[in-house]
C-alpha cells in the first residue's frame, strides 16, 4: 500500500513539476509535498471564489449601466420628438411671420428688389471705375445694403438708400472733373512711387507724362507697360496746367473708359510682329537686304556709265575708252577699212562685250523678286504644321497655344510679300536704266555701220 502510494505520489509530482517548478524544489519530503499540495488548493479555491464575486459584482454593474442607457435612449428620442415638433411649429410661425412682412412691406418688397438690382450694377460701375483710385472704399456700404435686403431680419433705412443715390450721383460728377491727388503709383520697373496722379474724368489716369491703369482687383495704380506714341508730352502739359484748356488724348473706350490702353499692352510692335516670323521670317529679311544693297549698287553703277555715257555722245569724234559707248567708238575707228559686214560684227561684238557689265546683278534681282513669295509661302507651310502640333497636343479650346504658328504662317506671307513688291519695282528701275544704255549703243553702232555704208 505505502508503494502504490508512493508511485502515485510519483506520478502526480512528475504531472505537476511543469506547472509547480517551485514547489517540486521546495519540498522534501512526500509529508511537506502533501501539505503544499492541500494549501495550494485550499488557496486556487479562495480565489476562484473571489472571482466569481468579482465576476458577479461586474455584471451587477453593467447591467445597471444598460439600464440606464436604455433609459436615456427613452428620454432623448421623447425630447427628439419635443424639437421636431417645435422645428414645426416654428416653421409654421416664421412662414406666418414672412407672409405678414409681405403684406405688410405691400410695394416696398418690389422695390427692394428693384434697388438691390440697382445696387449690384452700380457697385460693378464703381469697382471698376478710376475714381475708387482716388476715393478707396466706396463698396463697403453697398455690399451691406444688398445683404440688407437680401435678408428677412433686416431692412435697409432711409439714410442706406439715399446714400446709394448720393454715391451715383458723385460718379456722375467726377466723370466730369479734372482732379489731382497724390497716390502710391507701380513703377514699370517694379518700384513704387508717391506721385501726384491726375484723373481725368472717369477715363484716365497720368502721372509724369505717363499713362496709368488702375487695377480693381488689388486697388494698385500701376504705369502702362507701354506708352501711347505721341501723346505723353500732352500728359505732361495737361499735369502742370493749371487753368484754361489743354489738349490732351484721352481713351473713353470701354465699359468705363481705358480699354484700348489697356489693350495697348498685349498689342505686339512692328519688330515683335518681325520676329514672330521666326528663321524663315529672318531669312526673307537677309534676302531683302541683299537685294536693296544690290540695287543701291547696280543703280549707282549704271548712274555713273549713263553719265559718261552721256558725255561721250556729246563728243563722238575722240573715243574714251573708260565708258562702253567709247570702246565701241574706239573698235570703229581701229577698223576704218572693213566692209560695212565686218564692221557691224565687230560693232556687235563689242556692244556683247559691253552687256554682261551693264546687265550684271539683274538676274539675281529677279530671282529674289520670284523667291520672296516662295520663301513666304514655305513659312507659312511651317507655321501651320506648328499649329496642328499644337491642336493634337493641346486641343482646340485654347487659342494661345495655336497663337504662335499662326502668327508665323501669316507674317511670313506679309514678309514674302514685302520684299517681293519692293524688289519687283527696284529690277525695273535698275534694268531700265541699263536697256537705255544697251540702247544707246546698239543705235550709235547702226549709226556707225550706216555711216559706213554711205561713205563708200
Amino acid at each position: 500500500m505505502n508503494m502504490k502510494f508512493v508511485k502515485v505520489c510519483a506520478a502526480f509530482i512528475a504531472a505537476a513539476s511543469m506547472s509547480m517548478p517551485a514547489l517540486a524544489q521546495e519540498a522534501k519530503t512526500l509529508d511537506e509535498l502533501l501539505l503544499m499540495i492541500q494549501g495550494s488548493k485550499i488557496s486556487e479555491s479562495a480565489e476562484y471564489r473571489q472571482r466569481e464575486a468579482d465576476f458577479k459584482r461586474d455584471q451587477r454593474k453593467q447591467a445597471a449601466q444598460l439600464d440606464q442607457a436604455k433609459r436615456t435612449k427613452t428620454a432623448e428620442e421623447r425630447r427628439s420628438d419635443r424639437l421636431e415638433q417645435n422645428i414645426r411649429d416654428n416653421d409654421i410661425k416664421l412662414a406666418a411671420l414672412r407672409e405678414q412682412r409681405d403684406k405688410r412691406l405691400g410695394s416696398l418688397k418690389e422695390l427692394f428688389g428693384h434697388l438691390t438690382g440697382a445696387a449690384g450694377d452700380i457697385r460693378a460701375n464703381l469697382t471698376q471705375s478710376v475714381v475708387s483710385a482716388q476715393i478707396p472704399g466706396r463698396t463697403v456700404f453697398l455690399d451691406e445694403l444688398i445683404e440688407k435686403m437680401s435678408s428677412d431680419t433686416r431692412l435697409p433705412s432711409i439714410n442706406d438708400i439715399e446714400k446709394l443715390w448720393y454715391e451715383q450721383q458723385r460718379e456722375m460728377i467726377e466723370s466730369g472733373r479734372v482732379v489731382k491727388f497724390n497716390r502710391t503709383v507701380l513703377r514699370a520697373d517694379g518700384s513704387q512711387e508717391e506721385m501726384e496722379v491726375v484723373r481725368v474724368g472717369t477715363y484716365n489716369l497720368m502721372a509724369d507724362g505717363m499713362y496709368l491703369e488702375y487695377s480693381p482687383e488689388n486697388g494698385l495704380v500701376s504705369e502702362l507697360a507701354r506708352q501711347p506714341s505721341g501723346h505723353q508730352g500732352s500728359a505732361a502739359d495737361l499735369q502742370e496746367a493749371v487753368g484754361g484748356f489743354t489738349k490732351v488724348g484721352l481713351d473713353p473706350t470701354g465699359p468705363l473708359g481705358g480699354g484700348l490702353l489697356r489693350a495697348l499692352i498685349n498689342t505686339p510692335t512692328l519688330v515683335e510682329r518681325w520676329h514672330f516670323g521666326g528663321i524663315v521670317g529672318y531669312v526673307i529679311t537677309a534676302v531683302f537686304v541683299i537685294a536693296i544693297l544690290l540695287a543701291i549698287w547696280r543703280f549707282v553703277f549704271l548712274q555713273g556709265v549713263s553719265a559718261k555715257v552721256s558725255s561721250q555722245l556729246k563728243d563722238s569724234s575722240t573715243a574714251n575708252i573708260d565708258n562702253p559707248l567709247g570702246r565701241v567708238l574706239a573698235v570703229a575707228q581701229a577698223n576704218p577699212g572693213l566692209d560695212a559686214e565686218s564692221l557691224e560684227l565687230k560693232l556687235h561684238e563689242a556692244v556683247l562685250k559691253e552687256r554682261p557689265s551693264i546687265e550684271s546683278g539683274l538676274s539675281l534681282l529677279k530671282i529674289i523678286a520670284m523667291v520672296a513669295p516662295l520663301l513666304g509661302l514655305l513659312g507659312t507651310v511651317t507655321g501651320m504644321i506648328i499649329t496642328f502640333q499644337m491642336i493634337t497636343l493641346f486641343g482646340a479650346g485654347d487659342p494661345k497655344a495655336m497663337a504662335g504658328g499662326i502668327s508665323q504662317a501669316l507674317i511670313t506671307t506679309v514678309l514674302g510679300l514685302v520684299v517681293a513688291i519692293p524688289t519687283v519695282l527696284m529690277h525695273t528701275l535698275v534694268n531700265g536704266k541699263a536697256q537705255r544704255i544697251l540702247h544707246i549703243l546698239e543705235e550709235q553702232s547702226a549709226g556707225i555701220v550706216a555711216g559706213s555704208v554711205e561713205g563708200r
